[in-house]
């Protein structure tokens, strides 16, 4: 992508060819509100104990990292990711991965935990999570407020939008894409008008209204604000006032200020994605097991749609110090080895078959073993003779020799849990439960 966001063809055809103040200007004059207090009951027990920012991703990442990731390449060097349910192990590698940033030019990422400052509650919605650490906002000194969940994976240029935003002359600009109708239930839905302003805004909709000429897409929001700093405090406080109100952004303050004739704006997230492949930009709520699964598996493809070797717009994460991943034994019976697959470090594939999976850290894969199309989390023990197709597993499981999953349907949902699309999810809490008792003495 071009050096500077406003040079760019989609830019100047979006905006007409104005060029406000510099980009690196306005994302100095911006604060990023980061939500990742979510809980993700969708992903099952893969957030029983963690929260669903801050579950992992890719084979070395957390879910958090591209949010935080984009900011910093966008240049918002100013951060502070909300937390609240389980947010111990999100914590840990926020402190732990992102402490790299220059705190003495006023650079930071930091983690506020609910803290009940406006009362005895805690975060009661996204609106209300921002109100309650307003003081974060004006401690900045920001112009601008940049507000976006921890939970979706994609690769976006926030200065364009940014930029967008006071060119356009908007109280917010949201980032939209447009989905499959049959989706769109998932979302906010929006429509709009010649000229990019927002007349609708509906929070999941049962009945999605689908694009002008596009019968089969919705118009969704990706939770993606920008506000000039007065006129969110005033809207937030305006909403903390409404009793009926759940002091949420998409099913409240969104809908809320498109009745009232606020100038709402959309950003097409075409514009700022970077590294887009084909005609659609690559955005993923991976918030079921299957989306969860498909969007890892797809990274094995040979051209994947979401690209992570871009030195120009890394994924930063924690890196820990492992050893690089092995491949041992190289006989016709038993061969180590690795096809269409990702394979982080610290992993030991003895003598097994993995293909178009991807292995997490420390993973160790027994002799005789075939993993296929299966995300296996950080940690993970697989003894010998196993074989896992079309599966996720949790970290610290340890699958003892013999062990199948991904092959009977049936036995597997005896034992696990099984998604509509046939993929298994594995916890440790789900093996200590399906083991045989132990023999009495």
């Amino acid at each position: 992508m071009s050096e500077d966001p406003l040079a760019s063809p989609l830019y100047r055809a979006r905006t007409g060819g104005a060029k406000p103040a510099r980009v690196n200007e306005l994302t100095q004059r911006t604060v990023a509100f980061v939500l990742a207090g979510g809980r993700g009951t969708r992903l099952k027990q893969l957030t029983n104990r963690r929260a669903k920012p801050a579950v992992p991703f890719a084979g070395k990442l957390k879910i958090i990292d591209f949010a935080l990731s984009n900011c910093v390449n966008s240049g918002i060097r100013r951060i502070a990711v909300l937390t609240q349910y389980k947010a111990q192990s999100l914590i840990r590698h926020v402190a732990r991965g992102w402490g790299f940033l220059a705190a003495d030019l006023g650079e930071y990422v930091d983690v506020a935990p609910a803290q009940q400052r406006l009362g005895e509650a805690w975060y009661s919605g996204t609106a209300d999570a921002v109100l309650q650490n307003l003081n974060l906002l004006h401690e900045a000194d920001a112009d601008y407020v940049l507000v976006l969940a921890g939970d979706h994976v994609y690769k976006m240029d926030y200065s364009v939008m940014l930029a967008e935003h006071v060119a356009s002359g908007a109280d917010v600009t949201v980032a939209c894409v447009d989905v499959p109708l049959a989706e769109a239930v998932n979302f906010g839905v929006m429509a709009v008008d010649s000229e990019g302003r927002v007349v609708e805004f509906e929070e999941k909709p049962a009945r999605p209204t689908p694009m002008p000429g596009r019968a089969d897409r919705a118009l969704a929001s990706m939770g993606i604000y920008v506000f000039g700093t007065r006129f969110l405090s005033g809207e937030l406080e305006r909403d903390a006032c409404e009793a009926a109100s759940s002091h949420d952004f998409g099913i409240d303050v969104m809908p809320g200020l498109v009745t009232r004739g606020a100038r709402v704006v959309a950003h097409r997230f075409a514009n700022s994605c970077v590294n887009m492949v084909g005609d659609q930009p690559y955005w993923r709520d991976v918030g079921t097991i299957d989306a969860f699964w498909e969007a890892n598996i797809d990274l094995t493809h040979v051209v994947p749609e979401l690209n992570l070797y871009d030195d120009h717009w890394p994924i930063l994460s924690q890196q820990p110090q492992l050893p690089p991943a092995k491949f041992v034994f190289d006989d016709e019976t038993r061969r180590g080895t690795a096809l269409d697959s990702l394979v982080s470090s610290g992993c030991i594939v003895s003598g097994a078959l993995v293909r178009r999976s991807i292995l997490f850290a420390k993973v160790r894969v027994g002799d005789g073993s075939l993993v296929e199309d299966t995300v296996v989390l950080p940690n993970v023990v697989i003894g010998r003779r196993v074989v896992l197709k079309r599966a996720v597993v949790d970290k610290r499981c340890v699958l003892p020799d013999g062990f199948v999953a991904g092959v009977s349907a049936e036995e597997d949902r005896a034992r696990f849990h099984v998604t509509e699309r046939g993929i298994v999810l594995i916890t440790a809490e789900m093996l200590e439960r399906s083991a045989p008792e132990a023999a009495p003495r």
